[in-house]
């Protein structure tokens, strides 16, 4: 049984691709890759990686689907014709895509039994941090500089968005539509949240000796705001205003400013003091949970389309 749901998901996912690549117009395409995501989160849960599925799920089928809606969205409204590839530039891709998928295949055949790895070191390090969860661990304490760097990189896409918007729109507000939201569509925007709120929270918390985590908070945080907006109940904020950017940098300046206490009372850069290393954690898990959510929801929001109100 276990046999055939596994060949099954594979099956599914091989059809979700193959559709994708062969999708004659733009939305469609999306929509089977999202469907691909949201499919590849359980082939994560598959494998016991209950945290990569979540991210997967999040980000591979959700924020990243999103984004690419809103930009189909645009370029549609600015291209009256319908734009498709031609067939050379679909086999092009098709044969890189090969490449590409040949060459991890040999990568991953080619890998040592047993592989090497560093997860009994990690899995014996893990009472000097107070966590539970080996992967935040990893994420927060062994690695914590990667993660830092991609939460600037988070900022630095946010700011590259920005960027975009005229110069008579720089601060105001981004226009998502709203016009014809359909009522099942309100409805789901007012019931849904304080439901999503309280999920992020409790992922946010748990993430820390659970699977569970910053980002995936993050990411429904981000959802819920969206939902919103995208029915018209609240009006996308303007972005200049201080209290949305001191929130939008608050968790990565956070995080360095713990960094950089590590030389006065730890081992060096980014290192925790010896009993304290769980909370201080969890308070930048909180604080970045915040600029993660705002970050991601303002991506999709895209640049500001109308002029700050003076």
């Amino acid at each position: 049984m276990t046999l055939l749901l596994d060949l099954a998901l594979i099956a599914g996912l091989l059809a979700l691709a193959v559709h994708v690549a062969r999708a004659s117009d733009d939305q469609s395409a999306i929509i089977g890759f999202i469907a691909f995501g949201l499919l590849l989160g359980v082939g994560w849960t598959r494998l016991a990686a209950i945290d990569v599925a979540m991210t997967e799920a999040a980000i591979g089928g959700g924020v990243t689907g999103m984004l690419l809606l809103r930009a189909e969205a645009r370029l549609r409204e600015r291209s009256s014709q319908a734009r498709s590839a031609g067939r050379i530039t679909k086999a092009a891709a098709a044969i890189g895509c090969t490449v590409v998928a040949a060459g991890l295949a040999l990568a991953v055949l080619s890998f040592p039994s047993p592989a090497p790895t560093l997860a009994p070191a990690a899995a014996a390090a893990l009472d000097a941090t107070g966590l539970g969860n080996p992967v935040t661990a990893v994420l927060l304490a062994y690695r914590a500089l990667d993660t830092l760097l991609e939460k600037v990189v988070l900022l630095l896409a946010l700011l590259g968005v920005w960027s975009l918007a005229p110069d008579q729109f720089w601060g105001g507000a981004p226009e998502l539509r709203r016009a014809d939201a359909p009522q099942p569509f309100i409805y789901l925007a007012r019931i849904l949240p304080p439901f999503g709120v309280l999920i992020a929270v409790y992922m946010c918390w748990v993430g820390a000796d659970a699977p569970g985590g910053t980002f995936q908070a993050g990411t429904v945080l981000a959802a819920m705001w969206l939902l919103v907006m995208l029915a018209g109940l609240r009006p996308a904020p303007e972005t200049r205003r201080t209290t949305l950017r001191l929130l939008l940098v608050g968790g990565p300046v956070l995080f360095f400013t713990v960094g950089f206490l590590g030389f006065a009372v730890a081992d060096g850069f980014l290192s925790y003091p010896e009993g304290a290393a769980k909370p201080i954690i969890v308070g930048i898990e909180a604080a970045l949970t915040a600029s993660i959510a705002l970050t991601l929801g303002l991506l999709v929001a895209g640049p500001s389309g109308r002029a700050p109100v003076p």
